[in-house]
């Protein structure tokens, strides 16, 4: 496997022709509905791209994510976008965390800062890791696969290859989103590599066996089920968009800054424990730092085109099938959907289980320190299997 070093540099040409676009914006007719009741609220639209065409300074946002360490791995065919920061402690674990959508790998900024360095914050050495945060195929700066068919299984075997290449034998794996979904298939395809898998979310595609061999399913088992259709009728539009016609959307929102603002930021304020107020939880410019790497990458077709591969292969487990390696989950209060630990233990081996007191889909960014402890206390009694 190769390895190079990376460092992001956008062209001039780039920026200037976004600021042109932004301009250029055709807006919308308003409709005589409440702020945020239909999509994205016009009034804050305006105000955020009017900050990104001539407020926001990306070349601060560059040198903000060029500070931590990157690279490029050649592995397997495929080309992978990688943070690779080493921990400050006597005997750093290794763990690969992995970003979903609408984040990306600059979701773990500050997160890295928390388990990289614990001492800075008051913790132990001992509990530092080394973090490997790569971008999954199709998202910034890791090219989308040439060939259909990459969902998270086959990533996970991307990410086993990477950890490989890098010296580690034995790893852990954490994620949100469709993070979360490569950190299950980690566990189940490489279980003899992996010690164990920290999930702050379950994959919607997770299914579990139901059925005479197995228990009925609790009244709390029926009650999330429940809800899931009912968030899925609701809220739930943009994931079958992605999932049956993702180069129809694709079209539209890689040519309109405006619009790819408008279906990321939505989400922001949707998915997170703000309260309704997008900027009490993240600044404008993390908000444009991270819509902006879709932008510039013109990767939110290639992004979304994983919520395809996923429905084909979704995460269905037999009546038989176990996924070995322990498993620690974080609830946040405001996260989309809410398991019960019995619908996780059908299949896994849960070991730890916290009801987290606030926070919500974007969990490494809205409670760093939370989430953060979290880890550190699921992965403490399997460092011992690192040698």
């Amino acid at each position: 496997m190769r390895i190079d070093t990376f460092q992001i540099a956008i062209p001039d040409a780039d920026i200037d022709d976004l600021r042109r676009r932004i301009r250029a914006t055709r807006w919308a007719p308003a409709t005589p509905s409440p702020a945020w009741q239909q999509g994205a609220d016009t009034a804050w639209l305006r105000e955020l791209a009017a900050y990104w065409a001539d407020g926001f300074d990306w070349r601060a946002a560059e040198r903000k994510l060029n500070a931590q360490p990157q690279y490029l791995a050649h592995v397997g065919g495929q080309r992978v976008h990688f943070v690779h920061r080493r921990g400050e402690g006597p005997a750093p674990y290794p763990l690969v965390v992995t970003h979903g959508w609408p984040g990306s790998f600059f979701e773990f900024h500050a997160l890295l800062d928390h388990l990289c360095n614990p001492a800075a914050f008051g913790g132990d050495p001992a509990d530092s890791f080394d973090v490997v945060a790569p971008s999954l195929p199709g998202f910034a700066f890791s090219p989308a696969p040439a060939q259909p068919g990459c969902s998270a299984f086959q990533v996970a075997d991307l990410w086993a290859s990477l950890m490989q290449g890098l010296g580690y034998e034995r790893f852990g794996a954490q994620g949100g989103d469709l993070g979360a979904g490569m950190s299950v298939a980690l566990a189940a395809r490489h279980p003899q590599r992996v010690d164990g898998i920290h999930l702050n979310f379950l994959p919607s595609s997770y299914e579990p066996a139901i059925g005479a061999d197995r228990q009925p399913l609790t009244p709390a088992e029926e009650s999330y089920l429940r809800s899931k259709t009912e968030w899925a009728t609701l809220e739930g539009g943009y994931a079958h968009l992605h999932g049956t016609k993702p180069l129809t959307l694709a079209a539209s929102l890689n040519d309109s800054p405006v619009g790819l603002a408008a279906w990321i930021g939505e989400k922001f304020r949707a998915w997170s424990d703000c309260g309704g107020e997008i900027e009490r939880l993240f600044s404008k410019d993390d908000l444009l730092t991270d819509i902006s790497l879709y932008w510039y990458t013109q990767s939110i077709g290639p992004s979304i085109q994983m919520y395809w591969e996923n429905r084909l292969q979704p995460m269905r487990f037999a009546a038989n099938q176990r996924v070995v390696p322990p498993v620690g989950f974080a609830s946040f209060p405001k996260e989309i959907n809410h398991p019960p630990r019995s619908w996780l233990e059908r299949t896994f081996d849960v070991q730890q289980w916290t009801e987290m007191p606030s926070g919500g889909h974007f969990a490494a960014m809205e409670q760093p320190a939370l989430l953060a402890h979290e880890i550190r206390t699921f992965f403490r009694p399997l460092r011992h299997s690192v040698k």
